[in-house]
C-alpha cells in the first residue's frame, strides 16, 4: 500500500510541473471548459482522480486533479506568487480564513447555502464551501472486544478512564497481549490529540490567548491532566510500545482492521486505510474516556473538514468559475455527486439532503454523534507549524524521551514565539 500511494504522489508530482510547464488557457483540447482542482485531502486522492475523468465525460468539462505533500499554505502560496492558480482548491478552515478575502470568489448566493450549517463566510461573504463533516475519539473492533469479553460492546459504559482502563485489563488477561494503537504521525499526535486540549477548554480562545501571552499553565491545567491521563494508558496497552515511533500506520490500521488490537485514537477518515483489510464491519467510534465531568468524555470533536474554494482571480474565467461552481451544485444536487462523496469518498455529506445510508460503520458514528448535537467544535486557526512542531514534541513524548511536565513546558514556549491565524 505504501508503493501505490508513493507511486501515486509521484504521478501527480509530475502531472502537476508538467500543467505548470504548459500553462493553462482554461479551454480543453476539444474546445470546452477546462478546471483544475486541489485536493489536500491524501486519502481520496485516487477517488478525485476516477471521479474526474467520469465527470469529464458526463460534463463535457474537462477536470483536472491535483495533491501535493507540501504544507497546504506553502503550495498555495507557491501557485498564487506564479499566478497559477487551480480553479478549485480543498483546503483546511484556516487556509480559507486567510486566503478567501484577496483569492476566493463570493459563493452567497450558490443554493446549497440554505442546505448546511458549516459554510464559512468571511467579511459578510459565504467562501467556503464545507466538502464533509469530520470527527476524531478512539475507533474501536467491537468483534474483536466481544471475542473475549463474551458479552455485547456498549462503548457507553467506558465514558471514564477507569471503566475504559479495567476493559483493557480484561482484554490483556483473555489473551489480547496488546490493546492499543497509536499513530505517531505528527497531525495525529500534535493537530488531534493535542488539539483536543485546547478544543475542550471552556473558553478555547481565552485559553490560546494566554497560552501565547505565556500566561497560560498547562502543566496544571485540568483538561491537560485527564487528556494525557488518557494518552498514557494507551501508551501503556499500545501493541509498539518498544519503539512508538517505528510504528508504521497501515500496520497499526491493518492490526485494529482485523483485531489484533481493539483500540486506536483517529478519526474517520480512517476508514480509507482500513478498507483495505480484512476488516471486522462492527467497528465504530467513541470519545476518548476520561475522567472528568465536563462532559467531554460524551461527544466527539468535529465539525466541518476541508472546504472548497473558487479562485476569484483574473487568472481564472468566468466560464471556469461557473463550471466551478456547477462542480459544487453537482455534489450537493445530484445522485451521482451524493454517491461520489458518500459512497466512493466514504465521507460524512455537511448537507442536509445528502442521503448518508450507505455510510461506513466510522463514518455512521460521526452521523450519529453530530445528529444527536454530541460534537466539539473543532479549533480552525492554529499556527501552520503547530502541526509540525507539536507533533515533534508530541512524539518526543510518545517515545519516552521527555517527561510530562518537560512536555507542558515545550508547549508554552511554542505558543509564545507564536500567534494564532487572524480571525
Amino acid at each position: 500500500m505504501k508503493k501505490k500511494l508513493l507511486a501515486m504522489m509521484l504521478a501527480t508530482a509530475m502531472t502537476l510541473s508538467l500543467a505548470a510547464c504548459g500553462g493553462d488557457s482554461g479551454s480543453s483540447g476539444d474546445g470546452g471548459v477546462s478546471i483544475t482542482i486541489f485536493n489536500s485531502k491524501v486519502e481520496v486522492q485516487e477517488q478525485f482522480e476516477n471521479m474526474a475523468e467520469e465527470y469529464s465525460k458526463a460534463k463535457g468539462v474537462n477536470v483536472e486533479i491535483y495533491y501535493s505533500g507540501d504544507t497546504v499554505a506553502a503550495h498555495m502560496a507557491t501557485k498564487y506568487s506564479a499566478n497559477d492558480p487551480y480553479t478549485i482548491s480543498m483546503v483546511d478552515a484556516k487556509d480559507i480564513y486567510s486566503l478567501a478575502e484577496e483569492h476566493a470568489a463570493d459563493l452567497s448566493n450558490e443554493k446549497w447555502v440554505e442546505n448546511t450549517d458549516y459554510a464559512i463566510s468571511v467579511g459578510g461573504k459565504v467562501v467556503g464551501f464545507p466538502v464533509c463533516v469530520e470527527a476524531r475519539g478512539v475507533i474501536y473492533n467491537a468483534e474483536a472486544i466481544e471475542g473475549i469479553t463474551g458479552k455485547e460492546f456498549n462503548p457507553d459504559d467506558y465514558k471514564t478512564l477507569d471503566a475504559f482502563q479495567g476493559l483493557l485489563d480484561e482484554l490483556v488477561a483473555g489473551g489480547m497481549a496488546a490493546p492499543t494503537g497509536i499513530m505517531k504521525e505528527d497531525w495525529s499526535l500534535g493537530a488531534h490529540f493535542l488539539g483536543e486540549v485546547y478544543e475542550e477548554q471552556p473558553d478555547v480562545e481565552a485559553y490560546i490567548s494566554a497560552l501565547h501571552a505565556g500566561t497560560g499553565d498547562l502543566a496544571g491545567n485540568a483538561k491537560w491532566n485527564a487528556k494525557m491521563d488518557t494518552f498514557d494508558v494507551l501508551k501503556k496497552y499500545n501493541y509498539a510500545a518498544s519503539s512508538p515511533v517505528a510504528a508504521e500506520r497501515e500496520v497499526t490500521e491493518q492490526k485494529l482492521a482485523e483485531g489484533e488490537i481493539a483500540f486506536m485514537f483517529g478519526g474517520n477518515w480512517d476508514w480509507s486505510v482500513i478498507n483495505a483489510y480484512d476488516y471486522s464491519e462492527k467497528m465504530g467510534m467513541m470519545p476518548v474516556p476520561q475522567n472528568t465531568d465536563d462532559g467531554a468524555n460524551e461527544k466527539l470533536v468535529g465539525g466541518g473538514s476541508k472546504y472548497m474554494f473558487i479562485d476569484s482571480s483574473e487568472n481564472t474565467s468566468e466560464e471556469q468559475r461557473q463550471a466551478a461552481k456547477d462542480f459544487l451544485n453537482w455534489i450537493v444536487f445530484e445522485a451521482d455527486g451524493n454517491a461520489f462523496l458518500t459512497e466512493k469518498c466514504a465521507l460524512v455529506p455537511a448537507f442536509s439532503n445528502i442521503n448518508a445510508d450507505a455510510l461506513d460503520p466510522l463514518s455512521a458514528s460521526v452521523k450519529k454523534y453530530a445528529d444527536a448535537g454530541k460534537l466539539i467544535d473543532n479549533y480552525n486557526y492554529f499556527p501552520d507549524d503547530h502541526l509540525s512542531k507539536c507533533g515533534g514534541l508530541f512524539q518526543k513524548y510518545l517515545a519516552d524521551e521527555v517527561d510530562r511536565a518537560g512536555f507542558a513546558a515545550e508547549i508554552e514556549d511554542y505558543w509564545k514565539n507564536t500567534a494564532p491565524v487572524e480571525h
